[in-house]
C-alpha cells in the first residue's frame, strides 16, 4: 500500500514541508485547479506541479481529479470535444509520470455535505450530512449548502438542473459507458489507470440520479469496459454512508480482480436513515470497522495507492475543512500502523 496525502497546491495551508514529517507517506495527490472546466490543461502547469511535489521527495502518481463536463454525462452533441481534450489530458499526466487518475460522474454536485463544521463530543469538528436539511433546500432560490464546487452562476445552475429532467438513471448509466469506451483505450495506452469515486453520499441528490452507490453498481461499471485500466477508487467513507455497503466484501471482490487502484479509507458514524457525520478514522470512533478494511486489502495483496481521506478539524486548526493537516496525518499513521500489523501477521501464516 503506496500512502499519499491530497495537497490543494501552493495556496493549501497544509504544507508540503509538515507532510514530509508524516511517517510512511510516499505520494502527493494533486490536481490542476485554474483552468477552466473540460479545457486541456497546459504542459507547463503540469510539470510545475509535479516539480514542487518531487522537489521535496514525493512522487507524484495519482491526480484527484481530473472533472469530466457536464455536456459528457447529459450524453450532448458536444461531448465529443470534451472527451477529446479529456483523453488529452490523461495523455500529458501520462507524460509526466501519473500513473492513476481519480474521477467521478455525479452530476452537477460533488460530494455534498449540509454542515462542515459540527462538533464532535471531544470537541473537534468536522463535516456532516442531515437528510432533513438536504432535502428542505429551496433550489429556486439558489443552493447554499456548504461542500459544493460553486462553480456556477444561480442562472447557470438553473439551466443544468433543467437540462436534467430529461437525464435518469438509464440514459446516465448510457452517458457513462459512452465515456468509458472512448475514454478507457486511450488511458491504457498510456498507461493510465481510471479510478472512478463513487457518489457521496450514494444516494440521489434532488432528484438528480446517482449511478454509482453501492456493490451492483461497481460491478456495472468494471463490467462495462472489462479492462484493467477501468478501475476504482474505493472510498469506505462515500459507499459506508450507506448501511446496507458492505466494505470488507466490496474491498475482497474487487482487490482480488485488482480493479482497485486506489484506496479513500475514513471512517463516518452513520444511522440508518442516511444521516452521517465524518470521524477519526478509529475503528471505535464510528460505524467502520477500519481494521477489518485494511486487512482485507492486505488479504488481497493490494499494491496501489491509499490515502487518509477527509479528516476532523483538531487542535485549534483552521483551513480547508475535512482537509487540514493533523487529522489527517494521525489518520495516516494509524492506517499504516493497521497496515504494517495485517501485513506481519498474514506473512507468518
Amino acid at each position: 500500500m503506496k500512502m499519499s496525502f491530497r495537497w490543494y497546491g501552493k495556496s493549501d495551508p497544509v504544507r508540503l514541508e509538515y507532510i514530509r514529517q508524516i511517517p510512511g507517506m510516499h505520494g502527493i495527490v494533486a490536481a490542476i485547479y485554474d483552468v477552466p472546466l473540460g479545457e486541456v490543461w497546459p504542459v507547463e502547469k503540469i510539470l510545475d506541479l509535479k516539480n514542487s511535489i518531487t522537489a521535496h521527495g514525493f512522487a507524484f502518481e495519482v491526480v484527484e481529479s481530473v472533472p469530466i463536463h457536464e455536456d459528457i454525462k447529459l450524453g450532448k452533441p458536444s461531448r465529443d470535444r470534451w472527451i477529446r481534450n479529456y483523453c488529452e489530458i490523461l495523455q500529458r499526466l501520462a507524460a509526466a509520470g501519473v500513473k492513476v487518475v481519480c474521477y467521478n460522474f455525479m452530476p452537477v454536485f460533488d460530494w455534498m455535505r449540509t454542515t462542515l463544521d459540527r462538533k464532535l463530543p471531544d470537541g473537534s469538528t468536522s463535516t456532516a450530512f442531515d437528510v432533513d436539511v438536504a432535502f428542505n433546500v429551496d433550489l429556486g432560490k439558489g443552493v447554499t449548502l456548504p461542500g459544493w464546487d460553486t462553480a456556477y452562476t444561480p442562472e447557470q445552475f438553473r439551466a443544468l438542473m433543467a437540462a436534467y429532467t430529461s437525464v435518469g438513471e438509464k440514459e446516465l448509466w448510457q452517458n457513462l459507458e459512452y465515456f468509458l469506451q472512448r475514454v478507457i483505450p486511450v488511458a491504457a495506452s498510456a498507461g493510465i489507470k481510471m479510478a472512478l469515486h463513487p457518489d457521496d453520499p450514494p444516494r440521489p441528490i434532488f432528484g438528480l440520479p446517482r449511478i454509482v452507490k453501492n456493490r451492483n453498481d461497481l460491478r456495472r461499471m468494471l463490467d462495462a469496459v472489462d479492462a484493467p485500466a477501468n478501475g476504482l477508487t474505493l472510498c469506505s467513507g462515500a459507499l459506508g454512508a450507506d448501511v446496507r455497503n458492505d466494505i470488507v466484501a466490496m474491498v475482497k471482490e474487487f482487490g482480488a480482480e485488482k480493479r482497485i487502484h486506489f484506496a479513500h479509507l475514513r471512517n463516518i458514524k452513520v444511522d440508518e436513515r442516511g444521516n452521517f457525520q465524518e470521524t477519526a478514522h478509529y475503528s471505535s470512533a464510528g460505524s467502520l470497522d477500519m481494521a477489518a478494511i485494511v486487512r482485507a486489502y492486505a488479504e488481497t495483496g493490494f499494491d496501489g495507492y491509499a490515502r487518509p481521506d477527509h479528516g476532523r478539524m483538531i487542535w485549534g486548526e483552521k483551513g480547508n475543512a475535512s482537509y487540514g493537516l493533523y487529522d489527517r496525518a494521525l489518520g495516516a499513521v494509524y492506517l499504516n500502523g493497521l497496515w504494517e500489523a495485517s501485513t506481519k501477521i498474514l506473512n507468518k501464516r
